[in-house]
């Protein structure tokens, strides 16, 4: 079955651009409180209903992941790119991080108490996001918990050009509002939504969401 290509340029995009991207974002969330306390509760929700394994979805270089980890959470990370799996690896050796595509997680049905996705689905074209979010609601057992965290936008943007690189990287922003509805549609309750403006040194403003699949 031929990939499709917006899979393939964001995979390259990022195998291109992994080192650079490591190097300015790797202490990101440092900056970032309110991503913190969304992850926060996220992580309490899914340990108070009993904990299990967890997915963080896009994971890129790991500190999301590492961030989770500390939380108590049992949670692995998957991505598209090789360059950037690589240096999870390297930086956080005592966590698992598997290649993998958000549009067919390789996990049994209802097996998974929560998953996470911080600025991974910006990359999901408007007509794949409801089935994206179908495979995250498979994945999850009844009254498992959705994390995600993305540019609270409403606009397409194609960048070409980073770190003196270039390659072809599409960008599908929705505001809060509207990624709450496909979220819902999917099966699930959004019982937590936040938005805030862009900090200084940031471009965009960003939306989170917290929900329970249904």
């Amino acid at each position: 079955m031929t990939e499709p290509s917006f899979l393939h340029d964001t995979r390259d995009a990022y195998d291109t651009i992994a080192a650079a991207y490591d190097e300015q974002f790797k202490d990101e969330l440092a900056g970032i409180p309110i991503e913190r306390a969304m992850m926060a509760a996220y992580a309490d929700l899914v340990l108070a209903g009993g904990g299990g394994p967890t997915l963080d979805v896009g994971c890129g270089t790991g500190p999301g992941t590492a961030h989770l980890a500390g939380l108590g959470l049992e949670v692995r990370g998957i991505d598209l790119s090789p360059g950037m799996l690589a240096l999870a690896r390297g930086r956080f050796p005592k966590l698992r991080f598997d290649e993998g595509s958000m549009t067919a997680l390789d996990v049994a049905d209802g097996s998974l108490a929560g998953i996470s996705s911080q600025y991974s689905v910006i990359h999901i074209p408007h007509d794949e996001l409801p089935g994206v979010l179908a495979g995250f609601r498979r994945a999850l057992a009844v009254g498992g918990h959705l994390l995600l965290i993305f540019q609270n936008l409403d606009e397409q943007r194609l960048r070409t050009e980073a770190f003196g690189h270039t390659f072809t990287l599409n960008y599908h922003f929705r505001p809060v509002e509207r990624m709450a509805q496909f979220v819902t549609d999917a099966g699930f309750d959004v019982f937590a939504q936040a938005s805030r403006k862009a900090q200084p040194g940031e471009q965009t403003p960003r939306g989170m969401l917290l929900a329970r699949a249904c």
